[in-house]
C-alpha cells in the first residue's frame, strides 16, 4: 500500500515547518542564554560557559552559530529590537521633540548603565559598521531622531516665514526646501547618535570619578547640548540678555 504520508508533499512541509520552528526557537533560547551569560559573567565568557549555562555541549551551540563572532551579531540584533521598540515607545508618546529627544538619550544610558557587559560584547571587533546589526541599528535611530527635528525646523520656518536652509536652485522642484531640511535633519541626527553614544562611552568609563556627573544629570546635559548646540548654549550662559541667534530653535 502506498504510503500517503512519505508521498504528500503537505505533510513533508508540514514537518519541515515544524523542524524550522523548533530550530529557530532553540536558537532564540540560546541567544537569551548567551545575553544572560554575558551579563553576569562580562564580555570575555567563553562558547564553553555559554553552553554550560545553557545545558548543553559546545559543539550543539555551534550548529546555530558558525563561531562567536555569529552569536555576538545574534544577541547584537536581539538588543537592536529592543532598544529600537524603547526608542520608539518614549517617541510616540513624548509631549514635544524636545522631550522626546531626553526620553531617547535617557532610553540609551539607561541601557548601558544597567547591562555594560552586553553593550561591550556587542559593539566590539566591528560589529557597527555599517554591515552589521548594530551600523543597521544607528542607521535607523538616526532616521528616527531626524524625525521630530525636521518637524521643529519645518514649524520654525512656518512660524517665522524664513528658511534656515539655503534657497533651492531656479527651476527645481517646489519641495525642495523640504527636502534640503530633511537633509539637515538627518545630518543633526547622525551627528546626534554618535555624540550620544561617544558621551555615553566615556561616562561608562569615569562612573564614580569626582566631577563626573550622574546617569539623570547627564542625560538633561547632553539633551540640552543637542538640541541648541554647545555653542549656543555657553554663549547664552556667557550672554543672558542677548536674542536670540538665527540658528537657535526655539
Amino acid at each position: 500500500m502506498r504510503d500517503v504520508r512519505r508521498d504528500d508533499p503537505f505533510v513533508v512541509d508540514g514537518r519541515s515547518a515544524r523542524w524550522a520552528d523548533h530550530r529557530e526557537a532553540r536558537r532564540a533560547e540560546l541567544v537569551r542564554i548567551a545575553r544572560r551569560t554575558v551579563h553576569h559573567k562580562g564580555p570575555d565568557v567563553s562558547m564553553e560557559e555559554i553552553a554550560n549555562a545553557a545545558g548543553t555541549s559546545k559543539s550543539i551551540v555551534y550548529r546555530y552559530f558558525s563561531d562567536k563572532t555569529g552569536l555576538q551579531i545574534a544577541v547584537a540584533e536581539a538588543v537592536v529590537l529592543q532598544i529600537q521598540g524603547a526608542l520608539e515607545g518614549v517617541l510616540r508618546v513624548a509631549p514635544t521633540p524636545r522631550d522626546g529627544l531626553r526620553a531617547m538619550v535617557a532610553v540609551y544610558l539607561e541601557m548601558i548603565e544597567s547591562s555594560p557587559h552586553v553593550y561591550a560584547f556587542v559593539t566590539r571587533d566591528g560589529s557597527v559598521e555599517s554591515g552589521g546589526p548594530l551600523g543597521h541599528f544607528l542607521d535607523s535611530v538616526t532616521h528616527l531622531v531626524a524625525l521630530p527635528f525636521a518637524r521643529e525646523l519645518s514649524d520654525h520656518h512656518d512660524q517665522r516665514g524664513e528658511d534656515a536652509t539655503p534657497d533651492p536652485a531656479p527651476g527645481t522642484a517646489p519641495d525642495a526646501a523640504t527636502a534640503a531640511r530633511d537633509s539637515l535633519a538627518e545630518v543633526w541626527a547622525a551627528g546626534a547618535v554618535g555624540f550620544v553614544r561617544g558621551a555615553g562611552e566615556w561616562w561608562m568609563a569615569h562612573r564614580g570619578e569626582p566631577g563626573v556627573p550622574d546617569r539623570e544629570t547627564l542625560t538633561a546635559q547632553v539633551a540640552a547640548w543637542l538640541w541648541a548646540g554647545p555653542v549656543g548654549l555657553l554663549a547664552r550662559e556667557r550672554f543672558p540678555h542677548t536674542s536670540t541667534r538665527p540658528w537657535e530653535i526655539r
